[in-house]
């Protein structure tokens, strides 16, 4: 459960209470990297300016070509913290308004339902547009290969599923509308203005926008797949999706933007503008800032990024000028090969914090059993309805019609669960399902056709001589 909800938030803030940590980095990586089944690891710890980073594996399973400190990973979800900058930048040259509502940039969100949200509830996930629509780009490939500023449009034409202010919730349609409106008022498409304005100026020269490219050598992407990982080809780069979750960087260049955001100087924003968006926003946003999770309890910032085939986490603790990346180039099965532990222990461990493990993992290796035992449980059921023919026949009575057509009911209703109302549950679809989980996905997907075609030759067994 735990995974399919980072399916949908993007994000893993956690409470880590100061301790001394029971090995050294290394030490843990090398136990736990070969655990996690992933082909690939890189990280990088940032404390007092210095930089140490350390690296695992292939950039493809079964590949020859070394994870390097410079190899560019698709970093999910950290990006949003790049198009919160981005937004600082124009707020501090008195071009956004934190508090103007987005049709001030937008014309598009003119006289729209949308049109009173403003770029703070944007940025901290109040506008009162939902995980679901947020993630609506997730297997729309149509969609998401356009350009930005319409889909935008399209955005300003949705009803937001709360009231703006009302309520936090994840929602990455908030970035994509940062997106256009960084686009609107610098003049500059994303990836140019991004590039320009925050990459080079911070010498991230291995970093690079997804602006439709095909993206050449990165960590090239891994998702699970019964047992094992295998490779991801994402095609080109989605210029739509770049500011929830479309920007490559290594560990080393993170380093360098970590350290930024923690130096306490006016560069590439002033140390006020970082301090805030290190901040709750709102007493709507207790827990998020200007694109970062916060922890007041334990003094930290941090965004974690999940997109197909890639995880990562990147944590900051201000008040300690400390800071580390982790970056996996695959994405964590669902009770087995997980990276919850790789990605969470190294962090724990660079900043000497305490970490005691994920815990049994019964639950979620028993979910994952059982839905990949389901398709041939029902498989084999009508082949024992086959030879028990006669006794299904013979059924008669109230009961025995109960009998015979319960079961299509319940397993009508079990796969409109799998296919729609769970997805939807957790925020997505079954899509987002076979696009994040493949061999999940595709289980679910199998259960939910055999348990009806298992109801259906019980019926025709019964009734068909």
């Amino acid at each position: 459960m735990r995974l399919l909800l980072a399916l949908i938030v993007l994000a893993i803030p956690f409470g880590l209470q100061a301790s001394e940590p029971p090995q050294s980095i290394e030490e843990f990586v090398d136990k736990s990297w070969p655990e996690s089944g992933a082909p690939g690891v890189a990280y990088a710890v940032i404390e007092d300016g210095k930089v140490r980073t350390g690296v695992r594996g292939k950039t493809l399973s079964g590949g020859t070509d070394e994870i390097t400190p410079d190899t560019p990973f698709l970093i999910g979800s950290i990006s949003k913290s790049f198009a919160a900058l981005a937004i600082m930048q124009l707020v501090e040259s008195e071009k956004i308004d934190l508090e103007a509502s987005v049709g001030t940039y937008l014309d598009a969100f003119s006289d729209r339902p949308s049109s009173a949200i403003t770029i703070r509830q944007l940025l901290s996930h109040t506008s009162g547009y939902s995980t679901v629509q947020g993630n609506s780009l997730h297997g729309n490939a149509s969609r998401s290969e356009g350009k930005l500023a319409d889909h935008v449009a399209d955005v300003a034409q949705w009803e937001p599923a709360y009231a703006p202010g009302e309520r936090w919730e994840y929602s990455n349609a908030n970035y994509h509308v940062l997106g256009a409106v960084i686009e609107a008022v610098s003049g500059q498409d994303y990836a140019s203005y991004i590039e320009a304005n925050i990459l080079r100026p911070l010498g991230m020269d291995s970093s690079f926008v997804s602006d439709g490219r095909i993206p050449g050598k990165i960590a090239i992407p891994h998702r699970p797949w019964f047992g094992g990982k295998r490779a991801y080809d994402m095609g080109r780069t989605t210029p739509v999706g770049a500011p929830a979750g479309g920007i490559f960087a290594s560990a080393n260049d993170l380093a360098l933007y970590l350290a930024m955001m923690l130096d306490g100087e006016d560069n590439i924003i002033t140390a006020a503008s970082k301090s805030q968006m290190l901040q709750p926003a709102s007493d709507a946003s207790p827990f998020y800032g200007l694109g970062w999770f916060i922890d007041v309890e334990a003094r930290t910032a941090s965004h974690s990024g999940l997109v197909p085939g890639t995880e990562t986490l990147a944590t900051l603790v201000p008040a300690d000028g400390k800071g580390v990346v982790v970056l996996v180039n695959a994405n964590g099965g669902i009770g087995f090969g997980e990276n919850f532990e790789l990605r969470n222990g190294i962090t724990a461990r660079a900043l000497n914090l305490d970490y005691s493990g994920e815990g049994s993992r019964f639950w979620p290796q028993f979910t994952y059993l059982m839905m990949v035992s389901l398709p041939i449980i029902f498989a084999l059921s009508a082949g024992w309805a086959w030879l028990r023919r006669e006794q299904l026949r013979a059924k008669s009575g109230a009961l025995g019609m109960f009998s015979l057509w319960f079961p299509l009911i319940a397993t009508s209703a079990m796969a409109f669960a799998l296919i729609v109302v769970v997805p939807q549950m957790f925020g997505g679809s079954i899509g987002t399902m076979l696009l994040f989980q493949p061999d999940f996905g595709w289980a679910m997907v199998a259960a939910a056709v055999a348990g009806p075609i298992w109801a259906i030759v019980r019926l025709t067994l019964a009734y068909r001589k």
